[in-house]
């Protein structure tokens, strides 16, 4: 998930905040006048590290040139998007008694943003990326409900999957003959 070769440095900014974030999410939770259970303290755990973790991971120039590889095109990105549709899904079964508005609102508003986004020209895809992310912080303040002791889960899920993830690292600008998008 690193990619190749990744620097001690890198290493050491991914996993340290990620493993603090994996404490600190569930004390923050637990400081909350909610009754957790157990499952519901580790999934907090697990989304802290996952998020920071990920959107550290994704931002590193070792992870952003093997995401972005060769044979790496648009579908292997949107599948890895797709694979996170699982932590909304927990999040709405596990800590929001079956949301299923909640569930469907934030997974269709990712996968729309996501296609709009790796389908873009390369040199475009950063603005729009970023753009996209605007709307979903925008979306999660005025339109959602906040899910207590995960307040900070939406903008970390998007900042990861729309920012750092789908974005390469290098962008080109068009030829003229690259001047319409690509079909999806």
């Amino acid at each position: 998930m690193t990619g190749p070769k990744a620097t001690k440095a890198e290493l050491w900014l991914q996993l340290g905040p990620a493993i603090a974030a994996a404490i600190i999410a569930p004390l923050y939770a637990r400081s909350l006048p909610v009754e957790w259970t157990p499952l519901q303290l580790g999934l907090i755990a697990f989304l802290g590290l996952d998020m920071v973790g990920g959107v550290l991971t994704n931002a590193t120039a070792t992870a952003k040139r093997w995401y972005h590889r060769p044979g790496q095109g648009w579908r292997q990105h949107f599948a890895f998007v797709c694979l996170h549709l699982v932590h909304i899904l927990l999040v709405a079964l596990v800590l929001r008694s079956g949301d299923w508005g909640f569930f469907g609102g934030v997974s269709a508003y990712l996968l729309m943003a996501s296609l709009v986004i790796v389908r873009s020209h390369r040199y475009l895809q950063r603005p729009i990326a970023l753009g996209l992310y605007g709307l979903a912080l925008l979306g999660d303040r005025y339109w959602l409900t906040p899910t207590p002791g995960l307040e900070w889960l939406l903008p970390f899920l998007f900042l990861k999957l729309l920012v750092s993830h789908l974005v390469p690292e290098e962008t080109d600008r068009p030829t003229a003959s690259q001047s319409t998008p690509p079909k999806i």
